[in-house]
């Protein structure tokens, strides 16, 4: 018989009980952030599905409460907010009001949740008239440090509302140094700012544009959003988040920049987050809807490399179904 040896991994693949006790990567629902699409409306019972996005929909004040209350139930422990309001102008004024919808909508979920942890977006392109995510100039562009200026304001008023963490999402240059200023001169040095800091200007953000109605009126927003070609350029926009004083790191979209993850990851060791975009979430539910995958078995290897590859937390549009279903918990 032969003396000579090799690795024998399947041994510890054997049964059931030796993988778990192995597994390097765990779901818990302390990991999973569901995102809502809260809508400004008379209409206290409306839940409006949204097409392109099956299982999700635009949520009045009701409604939200009523939906995350199960989900609370079922173990959520975070959520995120993107407001819709009932009218919309240049420069997105909606977005800070006192009696904003957003506003509105956190101070009625910290009141009844309050160990939940409720994050905002903080952006204006829900907001605004023409979609983007800033104040325009004469010849259509996104002014940068006026933008800048409305977008701490737009995160002040959040935490005033009782946040727990604002989340810029805009891509403007400076946010975070102007968001976090503001938020320590007004007396909210304790609430931490998670920063969309590489974020891409994806094709995978369609149906978010349908579910959030942020779609631009005219062009793109690839002069403020990332280059999906660039991965030295996101590391750069990361470390300059870190610098501004972000407390939290996100990458988005998730599945196709797991190595952005990944070096980012490998360069810093703050908290970081991974945004399961709407088109991830569309293509998922598509295939298995039609039977050409398990549906659940795909979602939850997704989230897994999302793990493996660094994050620590992950924003999906599965989390509700797979907590109220037991499938994390």
């Amino acid at each position: 018989m032969s003396t000579r040896t090799f690795y024998r991994g399947r041994r510890l693949r054997r049964t059931e009980t030796l993988r778990e006790m192995i597994r390097e990567h765990s779901l818990l629902p302390q990991d999973l952030i569901m995102p809502y699409f809260v809508v400004d409306t008379p209409d206290s019972g409306l839940e409006q599905p949204i097409g392109s996005m099956p299982g999700q929909s635009q949520l009045s004040l009701a409604k939200l409460e009523e939906t995350v209350a199960r989900a609370v139930d079922s173990g959520l422990k975070s959520c995120l907010l993107f407001g819709i309001p009932a009218a919309k102008d240049t420069t997105g004024s909606e977005a800070w009001a006192e009696n904003g919808i957003v506003q509105r909508a956190v101070a009625r979920l910290k009141s009844r949740f309050p160990e939940l942890v409720v994050i905002t977006d903080v952006c204006l392109c829900e907001y605004t008239s023409h979609g983007h995510c800033g104040l325009l100039d004469p010849q259509g562009q996104v002014r940068n440090d006026e933008t800048v200026a409305i977008l701490a304001k737009t995160a002040l008023s959040h935490a005033r509302a009782g946040a727990d963490i604002v989340a810029p999402s805009d891509m403007m240059d400076g946010r975070v140094l102007a968001i976090r200023e503001a938020l320590d001169s007004a007396g909210f040095a304790q609430i931490p700012v998670m920063s969309y800091a590489s974020k891409f200007a994806s094709t995978f953000y369609g149906p978010f544009r349908e579910a959030a109605e942020s779609a631009p009126s005219f062009g793109n927003r690839k002069s403020y959003q990332m280059d999906p070609a660039n991965g030295r350029e996101a590391m750069r926009e990361a470390m300059a988040d870190l610098q501004e004083g972000a407390d939290m790191l996100i990458v988005k979209p998730a599945g196709h920049y797991l190595d952005i993850l990944a070096e980012i990851r490998r360069r810093c060791d703050v908290p970081l987050t991974v945004y399961q975009v709407s088109g991830e979430y569309a293509m998922i539910k598509a295939a298995g809807e039609r039977g050409w995958i398990d549906e659940t078995g795909v979602v939850l290897e997704t989230l897994t490399a999302f793990k493996r590859a660094g994050a620590d937390l992950i924003i999906s549009y599965f989390t509700q179904d797979l907590l109220c279903r037991g499938i994390i918990k």
